[in-house]
Parts: structure tokens; C-alpha cells; sequence
């Protein structure tokens, strides 16, 4: 071999040497390759219309927004039943109410079950939860760390709020905010984990805002003050059309004023008995006037008192949204310090379900109708998900499991009955992706809304309340609100009939059992166990 063909041979060779050197730190720097942490971010009860990222809000959440500009939106992201246990026993299992054993608020939570936190665990992740867990069992072993609100019947305080660590007999009571104080846990933790350990994580990150009772941090009460809230056109809704449990569903706006501050007595609620006497009285600074102004009003008709409870109700809403966003921000700023976890990190938010943000004169969940129906979705995967997009397809949170799951690489369980959107984040839509989703609420009685389960596609609604053998039909595209039940129309009847055909379908598919069509039905309060 020629001197100068030896040659060639070895700078080739070095060459694709140094190239294989150069895409391998790069893969390495960026992230492909590896494993993506995940920081799951939920709220409690957050209507999509206060996400600025969605059309139609009514307020700015610039942080939140910044995983839309960043990442995805969803725009059809469904919740299966929508009430806080049984969203977050879906979440975690992949499965529907009657599979999973979480149907009800009262229902016990079988952690023995496949669920997504020890499955990630098996594959090399390692879990953590800080903030609301709810549930009505504490989690297991399924978590490798928890620091979880407690108190208030497993919902937490928003002031001075306890918190209980692990497996722990007792709780510890914190000074301040519940919004600040659990991001506040969540960079402990993310700093102490990233900082000494090299494995993936899931952490999520529960928040108990906007759940009632409504109690924003002081920074916030100044704000919206001389603002007015646009009211939802379903405000003054007359349920004219509708069976009659949407009229007597005990759901309304209701605004309960405090007594003056030197008339109160906190010992007499569990919330106010936690404050300090400074933060008592910077609470009635804010509340007394309010107060007021609502005593006087309750002289008027009660057209103008509605609209005032309104005011008072959503502002406090939106005030512990603020909240939430503003320490959203936090959460992304510390990954912003660290890129090389937030380049290998999926962020996402959600709520537990929707809400009633005075549609139809509500400020509750439970109905399948379209607010507490829809669940805000957004997500960021740097590498990944194309900045900016919007995503129609329909998702519902029995997918978030097979999801994650998915994008940790690690088996799905085959007992799930959601399926990987992962795909989806990519920009493809498979061509067998789901046209339609199944909804199914049990809390039977439970401000006054009964048992009822439907089906939902991109245009039509089907609703089916069935202790009574009672049929709503919508027609979404001419009627987004849902005022005009267009059951027993003709128009429609093809149409319903179709829709019928795909509830059975969906029924059989999901392998609801035939006897929870049947009485006796669960009652409210009762540990409910299909």
C-alpha cells in the first residue's frame, strides 16, 4: 500500500472518529436520546377560560402561556368523570372509574393496582408528589418521596396549611401561602434530587388552588378591585329546555360574608382558626369592606345581587389563578438556570376537571356539560413538541399514564384503558385515533346532581341520566353553550340514534358492568365500592 493511501486511510478515519465524538456530546448535551424527566403540574378545579393560552379567557397567565408558546395546547382534553378523586385515581391508572375502584369521592384508593408512578419507578424513575394529594388512602411505596398537604378533610389549608412527609404518624404545620409554600418543597426537591442523583424523575406538583374555600395570598387581594369581570352569556340561564336537574342542581354562586372583625370568632371555622392575629386582621382589611358593600346589596333585586356574587366569586378565583402562575413561573425559571434538566425535562399542566365559572349561574363540577367537562391541557418537551402548537385531537386523562409511560419508554400496562398520545406531541395523528370519548359521573345525590354517563364527539353530545331513564342531546357547533336539548327532535334522530349505538359501544369497550345501570344506586357519602 502506497504511503499516501495510508495516509487517506487514517485522516478518514479520524475524521468519522471525530464525528461519531462530536454527535455523541451533542446527543448528550441536548438530551436525544436519554430518558425525559417529567414535572406534572395540577391545579384544583381550574376552568380553561382562565388560561390566557385558550380562546375566550377572561384573564392573563403569562407564565402558564409560556409551555403553550414553548410547547402544545390542547384544545380538546376531556376529564372521564369529573370529580376530584376519581380524575386523579385516572390519572394515575389509565383506567376509568369502575376499573380502577375510584368512582366517588368516598372511595378508598387501592395503590396494589398498576399505576403510573410505580411502574416508572420499576423502569429507573424516581417519584416524588408535593402538594394536594386527596386521595382517601395515603400513597405507598409508589412514591420514592411525598410531602402532602393534609387537614380539611384531606384537601389542605390555604394559610399555615400542614403537610405530612412519607409514611409519617404526624403533620407539621408551615407558616404561609399553600400556592408558594409547595412550589417552594418542589425546588428543594428538584435542587437536592438533580444535584445528587443521575436517574429520570416524574414529579408532580398539586396545588389546591381555586378549590374553595377561596383564600388568595394578601399580594393578590388588591387585585381586579376596580375591574369588572366579563360575565359568561349562561349567567342568568333559564334551564328552559333542559330535564329538570340542571335547575335543581344545588351548585349556584353563593357569597357568605364574614362578620366584622371584632364580631368574629375564627375558632368557629377551621380555615380562619389557622391564621395569626396579623394575618386575621390584614384578612378583614381586605374582606370587611366587601362584606359591606354585599350587605347593601342584598337589597336590591336579585338579578344585581347575582351579578354582584359573581364579581366577588370569580375575582378570588382568578386571584389564586395569579397565584398559580406566578409560581409556574417559578418552577420554569429554575429549570431555566438548570438547561441541562429543562432540555431533557417535559413540563405539564392541568387541572384535576374543569369548572363552572358562573355558566348556568354554577360554581361547581360534576355535569357533562362542556365547562367542567373540558380539562386545560399544555405541554412542553424542548426537541420535541413544536413551539406553538395547537393540538385538536381528543385526549382524556385516562391517557396520561400510557402517555408518560410511553415517552419514559417503559411497557404499558395492558390493563389500561387509555391510549399513548405521544404521537400527537410529534405532530401525527394516527388514523385510527379516537372520534369520540365516554364520560360517566357516580357521586349519586351529591348537590343534587344524580348518576349519568354519555358520549361526546367533535360535534354532538349525548347525555344519559339514567336513574331516571333520561336522554340531553347537543348539538355543540350550533349550540356550544348547551341551552337547546335537541332530544326527541326529528332533525336529529339519525343522528341520536347513532350516537346511542356508539354509547353501547363505548360501554363495551371500557367493559362497564351491566348493574351499574341498575338500582340500587349509591348514595352521597357512602364508600362506593362497584
Amino acid at each position: 500500500m502506497s504511503t499516501a493511501k495510508t495516509i487517506f486511510i487514517i485522516l478518514l478515519a479520524s475524521v468519522l472518529l471525530f464525528s461519531c465524538s462530536q454527535k455523541s456530546e451533542e446527543t448528550e448535551n441536548t438530551g436525544e436520546g436519554k430518558r425525559p424527566n417529567i414535572i406534572f403540574i395540577m391545579t384544583d378545579d381550574q376552568a380553561t377560560r382562565t388560561v390566557s393560552a385558550y380562546e375566550g379567557a377572561i384573564n392573563s397567565t403569562p407564565n402558564i402561556d409560556r409551555l403553550a408558546e414553548e410547547g402544545a395546547v390542547f384544545r380538546n382534553s376531556f376529564v372521564a368523570n369529573s370529580i376530584c378523586n376519581p380524575s386523579r385515581a385516572a390519572i394515575l391508572t389509565g383506567k376509568h372509574s369502575h376499573k380502577n375502584g375510584v368512582v366517588g369521592n368516598a372511595s378508598s384508593w387501592d395503590n396494589r393496582q398498576a399505576n403510573l408512578p410505580r411502574l416508572l419507578q420499576d423502569a429507573g424513575y424516581t417519584t416524588a408528589l408535593i402538594g394536594k394529594w386527596h386521595m382517601n388512602n395515603p400513597p405507598g411505596d409508589e412514591f420514592d418521596y411525598s410531602d402532602r398537604l393534609t387537614g380539611a378533610g384531606k384537601q389542605g389549608f390555604y394559610y399555615n396549611p400542614e403537610f405530612v412527609t412519607g409514611d409519617a404518624d404526624t403533620s407539621k404545620a408551615v407558616q404561609g401561602h399553600s400556592t408558594d409554600l409547595v412550589t417552594g418543597k418542589a425546588l428543594l426537591w428538584l435542587t437536592g434530587h438533580t444535584g445528587r442523583q443521575q436517574d429520570p424523575f416524574m414529579l408532580f406538583v398539586q396545588y389546591k388552588a381555586p378549590h374553595v374555600p377561596r383564600m388568595p395570598e394578601f399580594r393578590f387581594l388588591d387585585r381586579y378591585q376596580h375591574v369588572t369581570i366579563p360575565e359568561p352569556p349562561t349567567l342568568f340561564d333559564d334551564y328552559d329546555t333542559r330535564e329538570p336537574y340542571a335547575e335543581k342542581a344545588n351548585m349556584n354562586i353563593h357569597y357568605n360574608p364574614l362578620p366584622p372583625l371584632e364580631e368574629h370568632d375564627p375558632c368557629e371555622n377551621i380555615y380562619y382558626d389557622r391564621m395569626t392575629q396579623e394575618q386575621l386582621r390584614r384578612w378583614h382589611r381586605y374582606k370587611d369592606p366587601e362584606a359591606e358593600r354585599y350587605r347593601e346589596r342584598t337589597k336590591t333585586n336579585g338579578k344585581e345581587l347575582r351579578k354582584f356574587e359573581y364579581q366577588l366569586f370569580i375575582k378570588d378565583y382568578l386571584r389564586l389563578i395569579d397565584g398559580v402562575d406566578e409560581n409556574v413561573g417559578r418552577l420554569l425559571d429554575w429549570l431555566e438556570e438548570h438547561p441541562e434538566i429543562r432540555d431533557n425535562t417535559v413540563v405539564v399542566f392541568t387541572s384535576d376537571q374543569g369548572f363552572f365559572t358562573g355558566e348556568h349561574g354554577w360554581a361547581e363540577k360534576r355535569f357533562m356539560y362542556e365547562e367542567s367537562l373540558t380539562m386545560p391541557l399544555l405541554m412542553r418537551w424542548p426537541g420535541h413538541i413544536k413551539p406553538g402548537s395547537s393540538i385538536d385531537a381528543m385526549v382524556q386523562n385516562i391517557d396520561f399514564a400510557p402517555t408518560f409511560l410511553d415517552l419514559a419508554d417503559t411497557k404499558i400496562s395492558d390493563d389500561m384503558q387509555g391510549r399513548s398520545f405521544a404521537p400527537l406531541l410529534e405532530g401525527e395523528t394516527p388514523d385510527d385515533w379516537r372520534q369520540s370519548i365516554y364520560y360517566h359521573y357516580y357521586d349519586h345525590g351529591l348537590h343534587g346532581v344524580p348518576r349519568h354517563d354519555g358520549v361526546r364527539t367533535g360535534r354532538y353530545k349525548l347525555i344519559h341520566f339514567y336513574t331516571d331513564d333520561v336522554w340531553e342531546f347537543y348539538d355543540l357547533e350550533k349550540d356550544p353553550r348547551e341551552v337547546e336539548n335537541q332530544y326527541g327532535d326529528q332533525e336529529y334522530e339519525e343522528t341520536i340514534k347513532e350516537l346511542k349505538e356508539e354509547l353501547d359501544r363505548l360501554r363495551n369497550y371500557y367493559e362497564v358492568p351491566a348493574e351499574h345501570f341498575q338500582p340500587p344506586y349509591v348514595t352521597a357519602g357512602q364508600d362506593q365500592k362497584l
